[in-house]
């Protein structure tokens, strides 16, 4: 295995056990585990890797991996009250957020495997979800609603 990709596995595993807040913290766990890596390497890491930030209730911000699992990853309400409108046009839906919220909403959209969602492009303050031709309208509003209570206000 190179060096690369065992720095990856240990970034993984690090990420999967722990709440991780900042690149600093993630740097000095890895260097107890035998690993020196530059900030500017695991800024790259982190970007291949597709390791999101999103808001946890005691640490502000953590590292989550794609598609994570951890129970503990539930979305706040508090996230979830920044979503601003959903709007459809064809096969695509724009959820607006307030200013800085985008990515971390986008985060369990694509963590949830919704089936008629292709993939999402998360901006500051917009998502754009690509939706398969045909999709479900209710079925894609059911899940979105369970994810995101407050969209049923909207």
């Amino acid at each position: 295995m190179n060096l690369k990709t065992q720095r990856l596995s240990i970034i993984r595993k690090i990420i999967r056990s722990e709440y991780i807040s900042s690149q600093e913290e993630l740097i000095a766990r890895l260097e107890e585990c035998g690993v020196v890596v530059t900030q500017s390497t695991l800024s790259r890491d982190l970007k291949f890797m597709h390791v999101a930030k999103v808001p946890h209730k005691e640490r502000g911000y953590i590292y989550v991996l794609p598609n994570s699992s951890r129970s503990d990853l539930v979305v706040s309400t508090n996230l979830t009250d920044n979503i601003v409108d959903i709007a459809f046009s064809g096969n695509l839906c724009v959820i607006t957020t307030k200013p800085g919220y985008a990515s971390a909403i986008s985060v369990p959209i694509d963590s949830r495997g919704i089936a008629d969602v292709i993939g999402t492009i998360a901006g500051d303050n917009a998502i754009l979800l690509v939706l398969r031709e045909g999709f479900d309208m209710e079925d894609l509003m059911e899940q979105l609603c369970s994810l995101f209570p407050s969209l049923r206000v909207l």
